[in-house]
Protein backbone atom coordinates (compact mmCIF):
# COMPACT_ATOMS: atom_id res chain seq x y z
CA UNK A 1 0.00 0.00 0.00
CA UNK A 2 1.49 3.40 -0.93
CA UNK A 3 2.37 5.75 1.90
CA UNK A 4 0.16 8.48 0.40
CA UNK A 5 -2.97 8.29 -1.77
CA UNK A 6 -2.39 8.60 -5.54
CA UNK A 7 -2.26 12.16 -6.77
CA UNK A 8 -1.58 13.58 -3.33
CA UNK A 9 1.93 14.61 -2.41
CA UNK A 10 3.28 14.34 1.08
CA UNK A 11 3.26 17.69 2.84
CA UNK A 12 6.55 18.64 4.43
CA UNK A 13 6.45 18.62 8.19
CA UNK A 14 6.52 22.21 9.51
CA UNK A 15 9.81 23.21 11.06
CA UNK A 16 9.73 23.42 14.81
CA UNK A 17 9.70 27.01 16.05
CA UNK A 18 12.94 28.17 17.57
CA UNK A 19 11.20 30.12 20.35
CA UNK A 20 8.83 28.55 22.86
CA UNK A 21 6.18 31.24 22.48
CA UNK A 22 3.51 29.15 24.18
CA UNK A 23 5.41 28.97 27.47
CA UNK A 24 6.46 32.60 27.12
CA UNK A 25 2.84 33.74 26.78
CA UNK A 26 1.82 31.70 29.82
CA UNK A 27 4.68 33.19 31.85
CA UNK A 28 3.77 36.71 30.76
CA UNK A 29 0.21 36.16 32.01
CA UNK A 30 1.58 35.06 35.40
CA UNK A 31 3.98 38.01 35.28
CA UNK A 32 1.10 40.43 35.83
CA UNK A 33 0.67 39.31 39.44
CA UNK A 34 4.37 38.96 40.17
CA UNK A 35 5.32 42.35 38.68
CA UNK A 36 2.39 44.06 40.44
CA UNK A 37 3.60 42.79 43.81
CA UNK A 38 7.13 43.93 42.98
CA UNK A 39 5.97 47.43 42.00
CA UNK A 40 3.88 47.79 45.17
CA UNK A 41 6.87 46.78 47.25
CA UNK A 42 9.09 49.19 45.29
CA UNK A 43 6.68 52.00 46.12
CA UNK A 44 6.87 50.99 49.79
CA UNK A 45 10.68 51.02 49.75
CA UNK A 46 10.63 54.43 48.06
CA UNK A 47 8.29 55.78 50.74
CA UNK A 48 10.58 54.41 53.47
CA UNK A 49 13.68 55.96 51.91
CA UNK A 50 11.83 59.26 51.42
CA UNK A 51 10.78 59.23 55.10
CA UNK A 52 14.33 58.52 56.29
CA UNK A 53 15.63 61.47 54.28
CA UNK A 54 12.96 63.79 55.65
CA UNK A 55 13.70 62.57 59.19
CA UNK A 56 17.46 62.93 58.67
CA UNK A 57 18.10 59.31 59.69
CA UNK A 58 19.47 58.04 56.38
CA UNK A 59 23.11 56.94 56.40
CA UNK A 60 23.43 58.36 52.90
CA UNK A 61 23.36 61.90 54.30
CA UNK A 62 26.58 61.23 56.22
CA UNK A 63 28.46 61.08 52.91
CA UNK A 64 26.20 63.11 50.60
CA UNK A 65 24.38 65.71 52.75
CA UNK A 66 23.13 67.56 49.65
CA UNK A 67 20.60 64.73 49.11
CA UNK A 68 18.52 65.98 52.04
CA UNK A 69 15.89 67.30 49.60
CA UNK A 70 13.98 64.08 48.98
CA UNK A 71 11.56 65.63 46.48
CA UNK A 72 14.27 67.18 44.35
CA UNK A 73 16.21 63.92 44.16
CA UNK A 74 13.14 61.75 43.77
CA UNK A 75 14.59 59.89 40.76
CA UNK A 76 17.69 59.02 42.77
CA UNK A 77 15.58 57.49 45.52
CA UNK A 78 13.41 55.74 42.95
CA UNK A 79 16.65 54.28 41.58
CA UNK A 80 17.54 53.03 45.06
CA UNK A 81 14.06 51.55 45.56
CA UNK A 82 14.11 49.69 42.24
CA UNK A 83 17.60 48.44 43.04
CA UNK A 84 16.61 46.97 46.40
CA UNK A 85 13.46 45.34 45.04
CA UNK A 86 15.41 44.01 42.06
CA UNK A 87 17.98 42.45 44.38
CA UNK A 88 15.21 40.85 46.44
CA UNK A 89 13.55 39.38 43.34
CA UNK A 90 16.92 38.15 42.09
CA UNK A 91 17.38 36.43 45.45
CA UNK A 92 13.94 34.80 45.17
CA UNK A 93 14.57 33.71 41.59
CA UNK A 94 17.97 32.19 42.43
CA UNK A 95 16.51 30.31 45.41
CA UNK A 96 13.72 28.90 43.25
CA UNK A 97 16.18 27.89 40.56
CA UNK A 98 18.42 26.09 43.04
CA UNK A 99 15.41 24.35 44.58
CA UNK A 100 14.35 23.20 41.13
CA UNK A 101 17.79 21.76 40.41
CA UNK A 102 18.09 19.89 43.72
CA UNK A 103 16.72 16.45 44.51
CA UNK A 104 13.32 16.89 46.23
CA UNK A 105 12.95 16.21 49.95
CA UNK A 106 10.10 15.90 52.40
CA UNK A 107 10.24 19.63 53.04
CA UNK A 108 9.40 20.42 49.41
CA UNK A 109 5.95 22.07 49.31
CA UNK A 110 5.58 23.09 45.67
CA UNK A 111 5.96 20.71 42.76
CA UNK A 112 9.08 20.99 40.64
CA UNK A 113 6.96 22.22 37.73
CA UNK A 114 5.49 24.98 39.89
CA UNK A 115 8.92 25.96 41.24
CA UNK A 116 10.31 26.12 37.71
CA UNK A 117 7.43 28.26 36.49
CA UNK A 118 7.78 30.83 39.26
CA UNK A 119 11.54 30.76 38.83
CA UNK A 120 11.08 31.86 35.23
CA UNK A 121 8.44 34.47 36.08
CA UNK A 122 10.44 35.99 38.94
CA UNK A 123 13.46 36.07 36.63
CA UNK A 124 11.56 38.18 34.09
CA UNK A 125 10.40 40.50 36.88
CA UNK A 126 14.00 40.82 38.08
CA UNK A 127 15.19 41.96 34.65
CA UNK A 128 12.33 44.50 34.53
CA UNK A 129 13.26 45.86 37.96
CA UNK A 130 16.90 46.13 36.91
CA UNK A 131 15.81 48.12 33.86
CA UNK A 132 13.66 50.37 36.07
CA UNK A 133 16.67 50.86 38.35
CA UNK A 134 18.76 52.00 35.39
CA UNK A 135 16.06 54.24 33.89
CA UNK A 136 15.50 56.04 37.21
CA UNK A 137 19.24 56.75 37.42
CA UNK A 138 19.17 57.95 33.81
CA UNK A 139 16.37 60.42 34.59
CA UNK A 140 18.27 61.62 37.65
CA UNK A 141 21.35 62.36 35.51
CA UNK A 142 19.15 64.12 32.96
CA UNK A 143 17.81 66.37 35.73
CA UNK A 144 21.30 67.12 37.03
CA UNK A 145 22.64 67.88 33.54
CA UNK A 146 19.71 70.21 32.87
CA UNK A 147 20.36 72.11 36.11
CA UNK A 148 24.12 72.42 35.67
CA UNK A 149 24.08 72.90 31.89
CA UNK A 150 26.84 70.29 31.56
CA UNK A 151 26.44 67.22 29.40
CA UNK A 152 23.14 66.17 27.95
CA UNK A 153 20.98 63.18 27.10
CA UNK A 154 23.77 61.35 25.28
CA UNK A 155 26.17 61.82 28.20
CA UNK A 156 23.56 60.59 30.67
CA UNK A 157 22.76 57.62 28.45
CA UNK A 158 26.44 56.67 28.19
CA UNK A 159 26.94 57.00 31.96
CA UNK A 160 24.05 54.65 32.65
CA UNK A 161 24.02 52.14 29.79
CA UNK A 162 27.58 51.96 28.39
CA UNK A 163 29.90 49.70 30.44
CA UNK A 164 33.04 51.50 31.59
CA UNK A 165 31.86 54.99 30.63
CA UNK A 166 30.93 56.28 34.09
CA UNK A 167 34.12 57.75 35.54
CA UNK A 168 33.37 59.13 39.00
CA UNK A 169 34.45 57.62 42.32
CA UNK A 170 33.24 54.18 43.34
CA UNK A 171 30.84 54.18 40.40
CA UNK A 172 33.74 53.45 38.06
CA UNK A 173 33.69 49.87 39.34
CA UNK A 174 30.21 49.57 40.89
CA UNK A 175 28.25 50.69 37.82
CA UNK A 176 30.46 48.57 35.58
CA UNK A 177 29.63 45.51 37.71
CA UNK A 178 25.92 46.32 37.57
CA UNK A 179 25.93 46.74 33.80
CA UNK A 180 27.81 43.49 33.27
CA UNK A 181 25.20 41.77 35.47
CA UNK A 182 22.34 43.27 33.45
CA UNK A 183 23.76 42.48 30.02
CA UNK A 184 24.51 38.90 31.09
CA UNK A 185 21.12 38.46 32.77
CA UNK A 186 19.17 39.03 29.57
CA UNK A 187 20.66 36.24 27.38
CA UNK A 188 21.28 33.80 30.25
CA UNK A 189 17.90 34.43 31.86
CA UNK A 190 15.79 34.26 28.71
CA UNK A 191 17.71 31.35 27.17
CA UNK A 192 14.98 28.95 28.34
CA UNK A 193 12.60 30.19 25.66
CA UNK A 194 15.06 29.43 22.84
CA UNK A 195 16.23 26.04 24.14
CA UNK A 196 14.75 24.39 21.02
CA UNK A 197 17.25 26.37 18.98
CA UNK A 198 20.30 26.05 21.24
CA UNK A 199 19.50 22.55 22.47
CA UNK A 200 18.28 21.65 25.95
CA UNK A 201 21.72 20.63 27.22
CA UNK A 202 23.28 23.86 26.00
CA UNK A 203 20.58 25.85 27.76
CA UNK A 204 21.02 23.96 31.02
CA UNK A 205 24.79 24.37 31.06
CA UNK A 206 24.83 28.07 30.16
CA UNK A 207 21.91 28.95 32.44
CA UNK A 208 23.95 27.83 35.45
CA UNK A 209 26.16 30.88 34.97
CA UNK A 210 23.23 33.02 36.15
CA UNK A 211 24.63 32.53 39.65
CA UNK A 212 27.58 34.72 38.55
CA UNK A 213 25.08 37.42 37.53
CA UNK A 214 23.56 37.28 41.01
CA UNK A 215 26.99 37.54 42.65
CA UNK A 216 27.77 40.62 40.54
CA UNK A 217 24.44 42.18 41.57
CA UNK A 218 25.17 41.69 45.27
CA UNK A 219 28.68 43.06 44.80
CA UNK A 220 27.27 46.09 42.96
CA UNK A 221 24.83 46.71 45.82
CA UNK A 222 27.42 46.48 48.58
CA UNK A 223 29.69 48.88 46.68
CA UNK A 224 27.12 51.45 45.55
CA UNK A 225 23.97 50.98 47.63
CA UNK A 226 24.19 54.14 49.69
CA UNK A 227 21.97 52.63 52.40
CA UNK A 228 24.57 49.92 53.13
CA UNK A 229 27.79 51.86 52.76
CA UNK A 230 28.51 51.58 56.48
CA UNK A 231 28.97 48.50 58.63
CA UNK A 232 25.84 47.77 60.60
CA UNK A 233 22.77 45.57 60.95
CA UNK A 234 21.40 46.43 57.50
CA UNK A 235 24.60 45.45 55.72
CA UNK A 236 24.92 42.33 57.87
CA UNK A 237 21.33 41.40 56.94
CA UNK A 238 22.27 41.54 53.26
CA UNK A 239 25.08 39.09 53.94
CA UNK A 240 22.86 36.79 56.02
CA UNK A 241 20.40 36.56 53.13
CA UNK A 242 23.18 35.04 51.04
CA UNK A 243 23.51 32.03 53.35
CA UNK A 244 20.39 30.21 52.03
CA UNK A 245 21.72 30.73 48.49
CA UNK A 246 25.12 29.31 49.44
CA UNK A 247 23.61 26.32 51.29
CA UNK A 248 21.21 25.51 48.44
CA UNK A 249 24.07 25.82 45.97
CA UNK A 250 26.04 23.35 48.08
CA UNK A 251 23.03 20.99 48.19
CA UNK A 252 22.61 21.31 44.44
CA UNK A 253 26.27 20.35 43.95
CA UNK A 254 26.14 17.38 46.36
CA UNK A 255 22.69 16.10 45.39
CA UNK A 256 21.87 17.17 41.83
CA UNK A 257 18.48 16.22 40.47
CA UNK A 258 19.75 14.43 37.36
CA UNK A 259 21.75 11.23 37.93
CA UNK A 260 24.04 12.08 35.01
CA UNK A 261 25.30 15.12 36.94
CA UNK A 262 26.30 13.16 40.02
CA UNK A 263 29.98 12.41 40.53
CA UNK A 264 31.20 9.01 41.68
CA UNK A 265 34.67 7.70 42.46
CA UNK A 266 34.58 5.68 39.23
CA UNK A 267 34.23 8.89 37.21
CA UNK A 268 37.67 10.00 38.40
CA UNK A 269 39.31 6.85 37.02
CA UNK A 270 37.62 6.48 33.64
CA UNK A 271 38.52 8.01 30.27
CA UNK A 272 36.66 11.19 31.16
CA UNK A 273 38.54 11.71 34.41
CA UNK A 274 39.91 15.13 33.45
CA UNK A 275 36.41 16.48 32.89
CA UNK A 276 35.27 14.90 36.14
CA UNK A 277 38.22 16.46 37.97
CA UNK A 278 37.34 19.88 36.54
CA UNK A 279 33.75 19.47 37.73
CA UNK A 280 34.97 18.37 41.15
CA UNK A 281 37.28 21.40 41.42
CA UNK A 282 34.44 23.75 40.52
CA UNK A 283 32.19 22.19 43.12
CA UNK A 284 34.90 22.37 45.76
CA UNK A 285 35.43 26.08 45.04
CA UNK A 286 31.69 26.72 45.37
CA UNK A 287 31.60 24.76 48.63
CA UNK A 288 34.36 26.96 50.07
CA UNK A 289 32.09 29.99 49.64
CA UNK A 290 29.82 28.74 52.46
CA UNK A 291 32.31 29.08 55.37
CA UNK A 292 33.52 32.39 53.91
CA UNK A 293 29.97 33.77 53.96
CA UNK A 294 29.48 32.48 57.50
CA UNK A 295 32.67 34.20 58.63
CA UNK A 296 31.75 37.52 56.97
CA UNK A 297 28.21 37.46 58.37
CA UNK A 298 29.46 36.57 61.87
CA UNK A 299 32.12 39.29 62.01
CA UNK A 300 30.23 41.94 60.01
CA UNK A 301 33.50 42.98 58.38
CA UNK A 302 33.49 42.97 54.61
CA UNK A 303 35.28 46.19 53.72
CA UNK A 304 32.33 48.52 54.23
CA UNK A 305 32.93 52.14 55.21
CA UNK A 306 33.35 53.26 58.81
CA UNK A 307 31.43 56.39 59.89
CA UNK A 308 33.69 59.39 60.43
CA UNK A 309 36.59 57.92 58.50
CA UNK A 310 37.71 58.50 54.94
CA UNK A 311 37.06 55.71 52.49
CA UNK A 312 40.21 53.84 51.54
CA UNK A 313 41.46 53.04 48.07
CA UNK A 314 39.44 50.54 46.10
CA UNK A 315 40.84 47.02 46.23
CA UNK A 316 39.34 46.16 42.83
CA UNK A 317 39.97 48.38 39.82
CA UNK A 318 38.23 48.66 36.47
CA UNK A 319 40.96 46.75 34.57
CA UNK A 320 40.55 43.89 37.06
CA UNK A 321 36.80 43.78 36.36
CA UNK A 322 37.38 43.74 32.60
CA UNK A 323 39.92 40.94 33.04
CA UNK A 324 37.46 38.96 35.14
CA UNK A 325 34.77 39.45 32.50
CA UNK A 326 37.17 38.20 29.82
CA UNK A 327 37.81 35.05 31.87
CA UNK A 328 34.07 34.50 32.41
CA UNK A 329 33.28 34.92 28.70
CA UNK A 330 36.15 32.59 27.80
CA UNK A 331 34.77 29.93 30.12
CA UNK A 332 31.28 30.42 28.67
CA UNK A 333 32.63 30.04 25.14
CA UNK A 334 34.66 26.96 26.06
CA UNK A 335 31.66 25.33 27.70
CA UNK A 336 29.44 26.13 24.71
CA UNK A 337 32.00 24.66 22.28
CA UNK A 338 32.38 21.52 24.40
CA UNK A 339 28.62 20.99 24.62
CA UNK A 340 28.19 21.60 20.89
CA UNK A 341 30.99 19.14 20.08
CA UNK A 342 29.50 16.45 22.32
CA UNK A 343 26.09 16.97 20.73
CA UNK A 344 27.34 16.20 17.23
CA UNK A 345 26.36 12.72 16.03
CA UNK A 346 29.29 10.39 15.65
CA UNK A 347 30.33 9.83 12.07
CA UNK A 348 29.80 6.22 10.91
CA UNK A 349 32.99 4.23 10.58
CA UNK A 350 33.81 3.05 7.03
CA UNK A 351 33.00 -0.58 6.30
CA UNK A 352 35.97 -2.95 5.86
CA UNK A 353 37.21 -3.08 2.32
CA UNK A 354 35.70 0.27 1.34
Amino acid sequence: MPAHPPGREARPRPERARMDTRTLRADLRALLLDASIALVLTAGVYALLHHRIEAGSSQTLMVMPFLDDAHRYRFYWACQAFGWTGLLWAWISVLLGLLRATAPGRWTVLSHAGIERWHRVSGITTVGLMLGHMLAFFFELLRENAETGEGGALTAFADVFVPGWYGSGTGQVAILLGLIAFYLAVPLGFSFYVRRWTGTRMWRVLHRFVIAVYALSVWHTLLYGTNVWFDGWFRTAVWLLQLPVALLLLARLLAPLRPAERLAAADLRGPGRWRALARLAGRAAAALAVPVLLLVAATGRDGGRTPGEEAGDMLVTRPMVWAGLAVLLTVLAAVAIAVRRDARPAEPEPSPGR
